[in-house]
């Protein structure tokens, strides 16, 4: 009996070991410029900043977004500095509110939903995410994130968005290139992957 109650404390202290490790990696949000992030379509003003918190913080459901007349929800998302992005966790809604297609755009600053009629440089067909599990791949220094579809709610809702990933501090004129990995690995989940994609932000 000892001796299982000493596997169940180790059990214990590895997974907290691991959400410890989790909340390090999901560590990006406090490199937002969060007073210049715009998100559209929210129903409470400002309210698009709020998901933006730390990895202990990520099942609050008092701070949410929800979308106002429809299901599009989009977020320009500037940071402080050169980021390396290599992953983005998302948390919905219930109740088909939980975004169904997230599409990615790179250093496009002040998008509107007009211009997401682009071509993104990535775009994710999700599945729905209540714990933080899965995790999409990707990296940029200015992220624009456009959610325009969910599981067939009249509006989208988010509760949380972690980014994992390294920061340098920008330089002056400095020009960042930009690799975007297109797959979604989960934590404890397999999600198909596709081949990877680099661009530079001058097209070269």
């Amino acid at each position: 009996m000892a001796g299982h109650g000493h596997s169940h404390n180790c059990a214990d202290e590895h997974d907290h070991e691991k959400a410890d490790e989790q909340g390090t990696s999901f560590s990006l949000y406090l490199k937002i410029d969060t007073d210049n992030v715009e998100c559209l379509n929210e129903t409470v003003d400002g309210s698009g900043k709020t998901i933006f918190k730390p990895w202990d913080q990520r099942f609050d459901k008092e701070k949410v977004v929800e979308s106002d007349c429809d299901e599009d929800l989009l977020f320009n998302i500037p940071f402080t500095g050169n980021i390396k992005l290599k992953g983005i966790i998302v948390i919905g809604g219930e109740d088909g509110t939980h975004p169904s297609l997230m599409k990615l755009y790179k250093n496009r600053p002040h998008m509107t939903f007009d211009d997401a009629a682009i071509t993104p440089e990535q775009e994710f067909e999700m599945q729905p995410d209540y714990e933080g599990v899965l995790e999409y791949a990707t990296n940029t220094t200015h992220l624009t994130v456009y959610f325009p579809r969910n599981f067939g709610a009249k509006t989208t809702k988010v509760y949380y968005m972690g980014f994992r990933g390294e920061f340098t501090k920008a330089h002056r004129h400095e020009v960042t290139i930009c690799s975007y990995e297109s797959r979604a690995n989960p934590a404890d989940h397999k999600v198909d992957s596709a081949k990877q994609l680099n661009y530079d932000i001058n097209g070269q």
